[in-house]
Formats: C-alpha cells, sequence, structure tokens
C-alpha cells in the first residue's frame, strides 16, 4: 500500500492529534473533512488526515473553523486557477498582518509588565531596608 492509499481510524488519528473522536466528527459535520463510511466505521484518508492536521494548526493561530473551510475551499478551487490564487493569498496575508499586531501587542503589554514587576521589586527593597534600619 502506498502512502497515498493509506487510511486511518478515527481512534488513530485522535491518538495521533490528540484531540477527542467527537472533535473529529465535529470537523466531519463541519464539512472540513469527509471519511468514507464502510457501515457504522468511518475511514480516513491521507487527504483527511492533512485536513484534520491543518485545522488544527489553523485554530493554534487563530482561524476559526469558517476561516479554515474558506481556506479549504479556495485551495481546491485554486489548483491553476490565479483568482483563487490570489484571494487565497490576501486572506493568507490579512492573517499575517493580523498576528505581526498580535505579537506587537503581546510585546508592548509585555514592556509593561516587566516594568511594573521592577516597580515592586524596588517597593519591596526599599521596604525590606526601611524594616532593616534602627528606629529612633
Amino acid at each position: 500500500m502506498s502512502g497515498n492509499d493509506k487510511t486511518y481510524t478515527i481512534s488513530e488519528l485522535a491518538r495521533e492529534f490528540d484531540v477527542t473522536t467527537r472533535t473529529i466528527r465535529h470537523y466531519e459535520e463541519q464539512g472540513l473533512i469527509a471519511p468514507e463510511r464502510r457501515g457504522q466505521h468511518r475511514i480516513y484518508s491521507r487527504r483527511d488526515r492533512i485536513r484534520l492536521l491543518l485545522t488544527l494548526r489553523g485554530k493554534r493561530i487563530g482561524l476559526t473553523l469558517n476561516e479554515v473551510r474558506e481556506l479549504f475551499e479556495l485551495y481546491d478551487a485554486a489548483r491553476d486557477d490565479a483568482p483563487q490564487l490570489l484571494e487565497f493569498m490576501r486572506i493568507l496575508d490579512l492573517r499575517e498582518q493580523r498576528l505581526m499586531q498580535q505579537i506587537e501587542d503581546i510585546n508592548v503589554v509585555m514592556r509593561e509588565v516587566q516594568g511594573l514587576k521592577a516597580q515592586c521589586e524596588r517597593l519591596l527593597e526599599k521596604k525590606s531596608a526601611d524594616a532593616d534600619s534602627p528606629q529612633p
């Protein structure tokens, strides 16, 4: 069996990606993955596995399931279609800009936290020095 023909069970994917089978079924209900059915069993293809991986990565960087679905639809349509590829790139550029802004916001907050922490340390040192000095 070649790598493209390999199939997976829902339990295997849940273990591999450390998610619940319920989560995988939810992504299926949302149209993000489409396993083959054999009776009551779901058979996931390499494509389903990759889409699950990309969905989880998308969620990790803050994409909604609708945004992930949109990207999948654009990718599916974009194989050789320049307008869809351009739209896909536009969406990725917007996401990149939002992430860069979040990084900057985090850096600003980190500097504020570090400044407040240093101020607290100075106050504690002063309080300790005052407590150690002899009282008249």
